[in-house]
């Protein structure tokens, strides 16, 4: 794609200081007084809760009909009221790509000075995210990525692969010392690239285990009710296996159902995403719910963050780089019973 010329608002496209992945939920809110690097400029602005420039960031994000979706609007809610100096406008949401573009042009027409977009579809919604950039609005980019780095200042977003990777590690530590291990899977929507990484990642995993096979796969469309009519029919196939890798906790709860009434308890299971009722019941430990695999809704608290310092032409400091990152990963972490009640607090409804 051709490279377009550079907006007027450039200072505001490519941040003025340094930010650290790591310290993106606490660096914007600390009151601490930012210690000095010499590596770093002595003159670079870094963004804290302190009141500056009145910023109007923009928040798309598509309809809410899943647990973590919902938990993406809320956190990013949140983090916007902890600023005195920022106003969110925030669109209804939408699955729709039509609605979703009308929904962004509709915010780039009124002139926020940000924009956050968790695209229904990354491909479908680039050309409005380069609309947006041509236009001098900076786009955070939220977890379903542009089919271009121009449509997007920063993106940020979950390890697809690195959840199945790491189900596949903690299974795996399982199940080493067992002969002949099996393990089946329950996959998410099958035309979606992220089930396609996770699936990789979990596979990829399994490579370093060669006592275990995969001897089983479904895919479910992360609701509770696929959940539960997809684990029935594993089940009813699969008489006699080690360990269940579920891509998504919210199909959990149906898978979790059709394990209890077939009378299920001979393998343990590690869901993805980190719902608190999967922590609730890994917590708990009475079930074969062993462990989930993170994949944080705090990061549209981070893009919050992000935005907030692009518009502000700051960054959020903890790197000697001036600039924000064009990219940022989030770690997903494996939640067992030893670290619950650490990552408690985040779980979704």
């Amino acid at each position: 794609m051709p490279e377009f010329s550079a907006p007027s608002r450039r200072g505001i496209l490519f941040g003025t200081a340094a930010v650290s992945a790591g310290a993106l939920i606490t660096g914007c809110t600390s009151n601490e007084p930012e210690k000095k690097d010499s590596a770093a400029p002595a003159n670079a602005p870094v963004a804290d809760g302190a009141p500056g420039k009145a910023v109007t960031i923009g928040f798309a994000g598509p309809q809410a009909d899943h647990g973590w979706l919902n938990a993406i609007n809320d956190n990013a809610k949140q983090r916007a009221k902890k600023y005195s100096d920022v106003t969110l406008e925030i669109t209804e949401g939408s699955n729709d790509t039509a609605a979703q573009i009308g929904q962004v042009q509709t915010l780039i027409n009124k002139k926020v000075d940000v924009l956050v977009i968790l695209p229904a579809d990354g491909k479908a919604l680039t050309q409005v995210g380069l609309q947006a950039m041509k236009a001098g609005i900076p786009v955070i980019n939220l977890d379903r990525i542009f089919a271009s780095p121009q449509a997007y200042r920063c993106w940020i977003g979950g390890d697809n692969y690195g959840m199945g990777l790491n189900a596949g590690n903690y299974i795996g530590e399982q199940l080493k010392d067992k002969p002949d291990a099996k393990v089946v899977e329950l996959a998410g929507v099958d035309n979606l690239e992220l089930t396609k990484q996770r699936t990789q990642g979990f596979d990829d995993a399994l490579k370093n285990y060669p006592n275990i096979r995969k001897v089983a796969r479904q895919a479910a469309d992360f609701t509770v009710e696929s959940g539960q009519a997809k684990m029935a029919q594993l089940l009813q196939a699969q008489s006699d296996f080690d360990a269940l890798w579920n891509h998504d906790d919210d199909q959990g709860v149906g898978a979790l159902r059709a394990i209890a009434q077939a009378g299920r308890k001979d393998f343990i299971m590690v869901g993805g995403a980190g719902a608190k009722s999967a922590m609730d019941a890994i917590k708990a430990d009475n079930s074969v719910l062993k462990a989930t695999v993170l994949y944080p809704p705090t990061m549209a608290a981070s893009a919050i963050d992000i935005a907030r310092a692009v518009a502000q032409g700051k960054g959020v400091g903890g790197m000697a780089e001036m600039e924000i990152p064009a990219s940022i990963t989030l770690y997903s972490a494996v939640v067992t019973k030893d670290n619950v009640a650490q990552y408690l607090p985040t779980g979704f409804i």
